[in-house]
C-alpha cells in the first residue's frame, strides 16, 4: 500500500469515527480524551508481564515507567475514579490511537468504543452494549454479523457452588479467564494424582491441608532462611501458589463428579433460551445454587430483545471468554462472517475492574471497543456517510 492510500485509508477511517461518535453522543455518551501517555502500572498488573512486549515504555524523571496507552478502557476509566464523581452513572465514548507492538502490523492504530460505569440496573446496561455495538457494525456497512457471547460469572457460580479445595477454585477461574485450554487442565487435576516423588516432597507434606494464609507464611520462612526474595522473577505469592496448588493435587483435588459437572457444563452452547433451560436443568441435577447467575443471564436475554436483538442469531457459549482476568460478567464478541479469529467489536462486563483501580468500593463497569480500521477495511459507512 502507497503512503497516499495509507494516508486516505486512516482519513476515512476517522471521519466514518466521528460520525459512530455522533450517534453515541445522541445515545447520551460524553467524548473522553484521557492523556495518551498513561502509568504503567495499571496495564501491568491487570493483564499480567506478558503485555510488556507490546508495550512502548518510558520513564519520568522520578523513575516513574510510563507507556502509550495500549487501549482505552482503562485511561477512560482512571480518569472516571479522579473526576469527583465516581459511583455516579456515567457514560463515555472515545476515539483516538492506542499504542501496541503487533507484529506485521502498525503499531499505531485507531480505536473507538464506550464504557458505561455506575448503572446498577446490570443486565438492562449489558443489553444496551450489545445493541450499541451492533450499530456500530451497521454504521459500517456490515448488517449481518455474528455474535458470541457468554458469562464469566455462571462459571465463577458454578465452581464456587462445588466442593473444590480453594486452590483450584482459583486455578480454574484463572485458565477460564485467560482462555488456557481448560479442558486439557481439568483432565490434568483429576489424573495427576498418581504418587510420585518431588524434590520438594517435604515442603508439599507439610503444606498438606493448608490454606493461603499458611501456605504463604511458610514459603516466606523458608525464603527468607534462604536470603532471597524470588526464584526466576517469580514472587514469593506465586511461589506459594504453586506450592499449594501442587500440595492439593496430591491430595486428588478435583473429584470425578465434579468433572462431570463442569464438562456438562462447558458443553452448553447456541440458543440463549435453550442454554438457559439446560442450565437450570443442570443446577436441578446436581444440587448446585447457581439460579442467580443465571436469572441474570435471562434477565439480560430478555432486555436483548427488547432492543430489538434477534436473540436467535445470537449465540451463547458457557465457555465464551474473552481472555482477560477483570471481566466479571457478560462478554461478547461481533465478528464478519466467516472470520474465526479477529473480533470487529468486543466488550463485557468489568465490575472487579473499578476497585482495582483504586475505587473505595465495587462500581458497575461495561463497556466496549472498536477496531476502526477492521470495520473500514470490510465495510461501507451507512449512506451519506453518517452513523446514525
Amino acid at each position: 500500500m502507497t503512503a497516499t492510500a495509507a494516508t486516505n485509508r486512516a482519513a476515512g477511517s476517522a471521519a466514518w469515527a466521528e460520525a459512530l461518535l455522533l450517534s453515541f453522543a445522541q445515545a447520551g455518551y460524553v467524548q473522553a480524551e484521557p492523556d495518551i501517555l498513561q502509568p504503567a502500572e495499571p496495564f501491568l498488573d491487570l493483564s499480567g508481564e506478558d503485555i510488556r512486549r507490546s508495550l512502548y515504555l518510558t520513564t519520568d524523571a522520578s523513575g516513574g515507567e510510563l507507556c502509550l496507552r495500549p487501549d482505552l478502557t482503562i485511561p477512560v476509566a482512571r480518569d472516571y475514579l479522579a473526576s469527583g464523581r465516581a459511583g455516579e452513572p456515567l457514560g463515555f465514548s472515545y476515539l483516538g490511537p492506542v499504542f501496541r507492538y503487533r507484529h506485521g502490523r502498525p503499531s499505531e492504530f485507531l480505536q473507538a468504543g464506550i464504557e458505561s460505569f455506575g448503572r446498577q440496573d446490570r443486565a438492562a446496561a449489558d443489553a444496551e452494549m450489545l445493541a450499541l455495538a451492533l450499530e456500530a457494525t451497521a454504521a459500517f456497512g456490515l448488517k449481518d454479523v455474528e455474535i458470541r457471547t457468554g458469562d464469566v460469572a455462571l462459571f465463577n457460580a458454578l465452581i464456587n457452588a462445588l466442593d473444590l479445595y480453594p486452590v483450584w477454585r482459583r486455578r480454574l477461574i484463572k485458565d477460564f479467564n485467560r482462555k488456557i485450554s481448560l479442558a486439557e487442565d481439568i483432565e490434568r487435576l483429576t489424573l495427576a494424582t498418581a504418587p510420585g516423588r518431588s524434590e520438594y516432597a517435604g515442603v508439599l507434606a507439610a503444606l498438606a491441608g493448608s490454606d493461603r494464609k499458611a501456605a504463604l507464611a511458610l514459603v516466606t520462612d523458608l525464603m527468607s532462611i534462604a536470603g532471597t526474595t524470588n526464584v526466576g522473577g517469580r514472587t514469593v505469592s506465586e511461589i506459594a501458589d504453586r506450592f499449594l496448588e501442587q500440595s492439593t493435587l496430591k491430595g486428588g483435588a478435583l473429584p470425578r463428579d465434579a468433572l462431570g459437572i463442569i464438562k456438562r457444563f462447558l458443553a452448553i452452547a447456541g440458543d440463549p433460551d435453550d442454554s438457559i433451560a439446560q442450565l437450570r436443568a443442570l443446577a436441578e441435577d446436581a444440587r448446585l445454587d447457581i439460579s442467580a447467575a443465571i436469572d441474570q443471564l435471562e434477565s439480560r436475554v430478555g432486555f436483548m430483545a427488547a432492543r430489538g436483538i434477534d436473540t436467535r442469531l445470537t449465540r451463547f457459549s458457557t465457555s465464551f471468554g474473552r481472555g482477560l482476568d477483570y471481566y466479571t460478567g457478560f462478554e461478547f464478541e461481533l465478528h464478519a462472517r466467516g472470520n474465526g479469529n479477529e473480533p470487529l467489536v468486543a466488550g463485557g462486563r468489568y465490575d472487579g475492574l473499578m476497585t482495582q483501580l483504586g475505587a473505595a468500593t465495587p462500581i458497575p463497569a461495561v463497556g466496549f471497543s472498536i477496531w476502526v480500521e477492521a470495520l473500514t477495511e470490510l465495510g461501507k459507512p451507512a449512506a451519506g456517510g453518517s452513523a446514525t
